[in-house]
């Protein structure tokens, strides 16, 4: 293989359109624009959502409610993949080395599906009501 002998593979590029070069290119004249309005013009953009002047749909309807844009960094975890852990003491950094969460979060919270069967302490991470009766009755700790 040489460099002066590489091509894109069949099919995966396109011609550019060349577009007012005569009648017998037939993008000749107006160039596949039609006659007048604003598209057919330079520059004939407008805004995302523009509705010519007429009230524009995101605005005529109401807001409502409201997205956390936190509630994704707020994860969950099972009480097996804690009992699943090779350490005692846990805290959010120790779950994203085990891959558990993501780097991004920034609080997680252990719920009770699965077992646990050994001690653990929870440092800096929530459990829910089942979850931190089910560690304390394995002989673990929650501190938060």
């Amino acid at each position: 293989m040489k460099l002066n002998t590489i091509q894109p593979a069949e099919g995966s590029t396109h011609y550019k359109r060349r577009v007012g070069r005569g009648i017998g290119s037939g993008l000749g004249k107006t160039c596949g624009r039609g006659h007048k309005g604003q598209k057919s013009r330079a520059g004939g953009f407008h805004k995302v959502g523009f509705e010519g002047g007429q009230m524009p749909l995101q605005r005529r309807l109401p807001k409502r409610g409201f997205v956390s844009l936190t509630n994704a960094r707020n994860v969950e975890v099972r009480l097996s993949e804690i009992n699943d852990l090779p350490v005692d003491e846990i805290d959010l950094l120790i779950l994203m080395q085990a891959n558990l969460v993501s780097q991004h979060a920034l609080s997680a919270k252990v719920v009770l599906s699965g077992t646990i069967t050994r001690k653990v302490t929870l440092k800096g991470i929530g459990a829910t009501k089942g979850a931190k009766a089910a560690i304390e009755a394995a002989g673990g700790s929650v501190a938060e």
